[in-house]
């Protein structure tokens, strides 16, 4: 296996573009619907959370280097799933977040859920 010079791309629209372009170039974008990227999408999280099965919550804070490193590869894979899903889906991740944010904004307001772990339905 050769040791490939990693892409340069420094924002969302070209890391979605990368990633089409390695799915194209592969002949993957059949093997890319919604239902298969989202099954990707899960498996690679529950990747991500076996790293962090049994650790107390101190330990997960305190990772030893290799541990991090899996974390990090893990993390970037379960993004990179996303963005491939919000680009089959025609998605735009950071309006989706804008819209998400403004919404738990009114959900969750801070002067009645401070210090507390309450699903936003729990609230009077």
């Amino acid at each position: 296996m050769t040791t490939a010079t990693p892409p340069d791309f420094e924002n969302l629209e070209q890391l979605r573009q990368y990633l089409l372009g390695y799915a194209e170039c592969r002949d993957w974008q059949q093997f890319h619907s919604p239902k298969n990227l989202v099954m990707a999408l899960s498996v690679e999280a529950s990747e991500l959370l076996e790293l962090f099965q049994w650790l107390t919550p101190e330990q997960s804070h305190k990772l030893p280097q290799n541990t991090r490193c899996a974390v990090q590869q893990e993390m970037a894979d379960v993004f990179m799933y996303l963005v491939r899903l919000a680009d089959v889906l025609e998605v735009d991740l950071l309006q989706a977040c804008r819209e998400k944010a403004a919404l738990n904004e009114t959900r969750y307001p801070a002067d009645k859920v401070r210090g507390s772990a309450k699903k936003y339905t729990e609230y009077e």
